[in-house]
């Protein structure tokens, strides 16, 4: 099943995406009620990031799979409101590894799909090792502009998503590192033909759906 419905058609979205949404509307009410502003500041913001991935692909005309949907709203969702409502963070010492992990993964394949579809799906319009390099440094950055949203969220909302300050997000943009470099060696072993379990899968999988936009011949 492939996303690719108005944004606003919110109903016609996955049955997780509507229930994550309901939470977040519901603890977003709750919170108003109870003048806990801090808490639904937060259950705002993650519901309008949530949002994001649906205005994208329809401005973009892309072809999203339904898990991509899901599983990008997951994450937003186990992110930031999980890990700050609910404090996931200080109770599970493996949340925050976790998080910035898969989304430096994450990041690392969408920089290496996005700079392939500047290309128009041309493997010898560059090297492979600078499609992967322009890949790392997108996901890398992602990743330093989210360090930069949780010193802003600390600081309107009186959070403490940076934690011990200086060395969570020194820490962070290590793993955050780490992360970039396997998602772009990924599509390093995509261009080259190989295999990389699910990640090379994924993104043969996304460029065959998309095709127009992979595509040089003239249209």
């Amino acid at each position: 099943m492939w996303i690719k419905r108005p944004w606003f058609a919110l109903r016609a979205q996955p049955l997780a995406v509507q229930l994550i949404w309901l939470v977040l509307l519901v603890e977003f009410c709750v919170a108003l009620w109870e003048r806990q502003w801090p808490l639904a500041g937060v259950a705002a913001i993650t519901f309008v990031l949530t949002l994001l991935p649906m205005v994208i692909v329809n401005r973009m005309n892309i072809r999203l799979p339904t898990a991509f949907l899901v599983g990008i709203t997951l994450f937003i969702f186990a992110t930031i409101f999980l890990g700050e409502a609910f404090d996931f963070y200080n109770r599970y010492w493996w949340w925050d590894l976790v998080m910035h992990g898969g989304s430096a993964i994450g990041f690392g394949l969408l920089g290496f799909l996005f700079v392939f579809m500047l290309f128009e799906g041309d493997r010898y319009a560059a090297p492979a090792w600078a499609l992967a390099l322009i890949a790392f440094s997108f996901a890398v950055t992602i990743g330093a502009l989210w360090e930069i949203f949780e010193f802003g969220m600390d600081q309107l909302f009186g959070l403490n998503m940076q934690k011990s300050g200086l060395v969570d997000t020194m820490f962070d943009l290590i793993v955050d590192v780490v992360g970039a470099s396997i998602g772009a060696l990924a599509g390093y072993l995509y261009l080259k033909g190989r295999s990389m379990g699910g990640f090379t899968g994924v993104l043969h999988d996304f460029v065959e759906r998309n095709r127009q936009h992979f595509d040089k011949r003239p249209r």
